[in-house]
């Protein structure tokens, strides 16, 4: 999923840190210029007649707010361009079936994981001869990635624009187990490495501290609300026990075997574990029937003190504990494994993949203006646009440098609806956009981020507790990149297994197990584990997972080939 960013409450000093880490240079690009005969080699955004572009997303947008802000009616403005985004309610499959089915679709379409539905439809058109055309700034933000937005070696077609930050540096960790800075200091910052530590913090702490605010004290809630019980549920286990992110699938640094990840012995122990903290009363009993806005009413309450999760997914509910002045109550990451014979693997770059973004569809009737319109995207002015705002109101340019004032960035930083207040951020995912760390022509960030604001961000809880372990950072915590070889198969859930294919229907089948049987088993008696766990594989091998395992075998040779070219 999008790569996100931990917001917490910004000292005055702070700032002054962040200025300090922006290069000097005059910034020549500031939201309000356009200069689209250069960018685009095209017409002046501003001289183009009025457009809607419909979109289909498959991820709803929390933030989006009918380019009424002051950012949204900027782009309006600058491109003549209206964006009228639709969003699924349930499964976006279903309505991702009905538009191949039908062959009518919206302009652009963001499909995400189910991307190959469309493209084996043929919903889809080349973007190849438009980005070669009408698209320098695409080209220039991708750069020598723009080959691996091929869709395969026998068809080298680019049917979308990949998400997720180009060039990104990872600064932070972005998915784990957390725990609340009040749990760690009271109990004395115990050491925080194994799923033990981790329930033995949860439980010291519960036992002390039975309710919080009047309200039961919950120790551990987990979210298996649809898709997201990957986030929280599933992809933790391949975490704790020395994989990296690669979706349903475990692969080997040195076999590049790829096996699916739950038939793995280490992970039985990861589940067993859980089911043993559901058993003793650790893990909030609605976990597994719990819906995504109560799962984020509980943490906005204060009263959980542990999650296992992707940071994004709980960004709101931490701005709401920080508004209600209760930093104490929101959460370090840390990066616990099983046991210490694995190393967590959270900062183990992939490269870049692009395995997923928008594409023009068959039935846009003006694929040249869209084409545009993303490539102005692309463009530097539109980057800057979209994380920073507009100057003059949401920064200023002092000495040649963009400036956030402290008032502007508490609000960037505590505010839930910062984004649809203002529209920035708004219109970066799941469009294409420079990762943290990449510099504009002028030698400062595209992103705000840098590591001394990210630092500068941090509470003064926060702050004492890395202290107290000895970090600055929280990627301080966590085994070094360098640590890591760089995987050369990208991240492998973005390889499209062909939909026709037995594979295909095999991983369909395969979501429906784990989504049923992984819960029935944390939640059973302890004795009745084993059981359910044998059942578990003899089911994954009755539904084809072995004959998965060596289709995507071969789609993995494949993508590493290509992307070695």
């Amino acid at each position: 999923m999008k790569s996100v960013k931990k917001w917490f409450a910004l000292p005055l000093a702070a700032l002054l840190i962040f200025l300090s880490a922006c290069s000097d240079g005059n910034n020549g690009n500031s939201a309000g210029t356009v200069n689209n005969k250069e960018e685009a080699e095209g017409e002046p955004a501003d001289t183009l007649s009025p457009i809607t572009i419909t979109m289909f997303s498959s991820q709803p947008n929390t933030q989006w707010e009918d380019m009424e802000s002051p950012v949204g009616k900027k782009i309006k403005e600058l491109t003549g361009v209206t964006l009228k985004p639709d969003y699924p309610v349930g499964d976006p499959m279903q309505k991702l079936s009905l538009m191949a089915a039908s062959g009518e679709y919206p302009d652009l379409i963001f499909a995400n994981n189910n991307v190959n539905t469309i493209i084996n439809a043929g919903g889809l058109i080349d973007l190849t001869p438009l980005i070669e055309e009408h698209g320098p700034n695409i080209k220039k933000l991708y750069g020598d990635y723009l080959n691996r937005l091929r869709w395969s070696k026998d068809d080298p077609s680019i049917y979308f624009l990949g998400t997720y930050g180009v060039n990104e540096e990872q600064w932070e960790p972005r998915d784990g187990f957390m725990l609340q800075h009040e749990v760690v200091k009271e109990l004395g910052y115990p050491e925080m490495k194994t799923v033990k530590d981790f329930e033995n913090a949860i439980r010291a702490y519960m036992e002390k501290h039975p309710t919080i605010d009047g309200q039961p004290t919950l120790g551990l809630s987990l979210l298996a609300d649809d898709w997201r019980i990957a986030q929280s549920v599933t992809n933790p286990a391949v975490f704790s026990t020395g994989g990296s992110d690669d979706g349903e699938w475990y692969i080997d640094d040195e076999t590049k075997d790829p096996v699916i990840h739950y038939t793995r012995p280490e992970e039985k122990e990861y589940f067993k574990w859980l089911n043993h903290m559901f058993n003793t009363g650790l893990i909030d009993p609605d976990s597994f029937v719990q819906k995504y806005d109560q799962y984020k009413a509980k943490i906005a309450s204060g009263r959980v003190l542990g999650l296992i999760d992707s940071e994004w997914q709980f960004r709101e509910p931490e701005q709401a504990l920080l508004q209600a002045g209760k930093p104490e109550r929101t959460y370090g990451m840390y990066p616990i494994v099983l046991n210490e014979n694995f190393k967590n693997r959270n900062f183990q770059s992939p490269g870049y993949s692009g395995g997923t973004g928008v594409g023009i569809s068959t039935s846009a009737k003006d694929p040249v203006r869209i084409i545009k319109f993303l490539d102005w995207l692309c463009s530097e002015e539109a980057q800057i646009l979209n994380n920073w705002g507009i100057e003059g109101e949401h920064y200023t340019v002092e000495n040649g440098k963009r400036v956030i004032s402290p008032e502007e960035m508490q609000k960037r930083i505590t505010d839930p609806q910062y984004g649809k207040k203002t529209g920035i951020e708004t219109y970066l995912y799941p469009f294409p956009e420079y990762g943290v760390g990449v510099k504009d022509s002028t030698g400062q960030t595209y992103k705000i981020d840098s590591k001394e604001q990210i630092i500068g961000k941090y509470t003064d809880i926060e702050k004492e507790v890395l202290k107290n372990y000895g970090a600055t950072m929280w990627m301080d915590l966590y085994p070094k990149v360098d640590e890591f070889p760089v995987k050369p198969w990208g991240a492998a859930w973005q390889i499209n297994i062909p939909q026709e294919s037995e594979g295909a229907i095999t991983m369909q089948k395969l979501n429906e197990v784990v989504r049923k049987r992984i819960p029935e088993m944390i939640m059973a008696k302890p004795e009745a584990f084993d059981g359910l766990w044998d059942s578990f594989q003899a089911e994954l091998n009755a539904i084809g997972v072995p004959e998965l395992e060596e289709q995507f075998q071969e789609l993995l040779n494949e993508r590493i080939e290509m992307f070695s070219e």
